[in-house]
């Protein structure tokens, strides 16, 4: 029987078409999109991901063995020092430094997608935290992959992004997060795997929302 991630992905699968389409992400397919419009979704990003990385901390100290702990604590490390670093380099580009993106104010809508994950860190059990952090990894790895699968930009930012996201080591990371979902959920009665859906599928609301930076 498909565990639990299979389902999420397959709700989960019309929202994604839909960020396909956006016009941000069209943009950075077809390599033209406004720098303007990448420079605000980058800040955005990198103060989602000071978040994100919060939220990784969170799901490690409610882990179910040291083998669970080691991994989050690495993504949490691996996230603050490779992920932040190339939102840095984009950064730079922009004229931007370490303490403009610090200082910079969230977005409602950063702010809204934030306060729901780590809400749900300091509220929920393990597997629906593991439901509201999985979207950004799986949507980022499948954006990614279907991007550089319909055939990369001209334009190195946009390649450089698209490179990124469609590694197989980012996919394997969303394929690991998604194992771990799994086994977290296996056995839970159906309000737990209910509230699983929906804080995956709120999640995933706000990763669409995201793009109209």
């Amino acid at each position: 029987m498909a565990g639990l991630s299979q389902h999420l992905f397959a709700l989960g699968r019309p929202n994604l078409e839909r960020q396909l389409a956006h016009p941000t992400v069209r943009g950075i397919a077809a390599g033209d999109l406004e720098p303007a419009r990448f420079r605000s979704w980058l800040v955005q990003d990198y103060l989602f991901l000071l978040d994100y990385i919060r939220l990784f901390a969170l799901a490690a100290a409610r882990a179910p063995d040291t083998a669970t702990l080691g991994r989050l604590v690495d993504l949490a490390h691996a996230t603050f020092h490779q992920e932040l670093s190339l939102h840095g380099a984009y950064a730079a580009e922009f004229g931007l430094g370490e303490s403009d993106l610090d200082q910079a104010e969230k977005s409602p809508t950063c702010a809204a997608y934030t306060d729901f994950l780590l809400r749900t860190a300091a509220t929920a059990d393990f597997a629906e935290v593991l439901a509201a952090l999985l979207p950004c990894m799986w949507g980022y790895s499948e954006l990614g992959r279907a991007l550089a699968a319909a055939g990369l930009p001209a334009n190195p930012r946009y390649r450089r992004w698209i490179e990124t996201y469609a590694d197989p080591d980012f996919a394997a990371l969303a394929t690991w997060c998604a194992a771990l979902l799994d086994r977290a959920a296996d056995g839970l009665p159906a309000a737990r795997l209910a509230a699983c859906e929906r804080a995956f599928l709120t999640s995933l609301r706000h990763e669409l929302a995201f793009w109209d930076v």
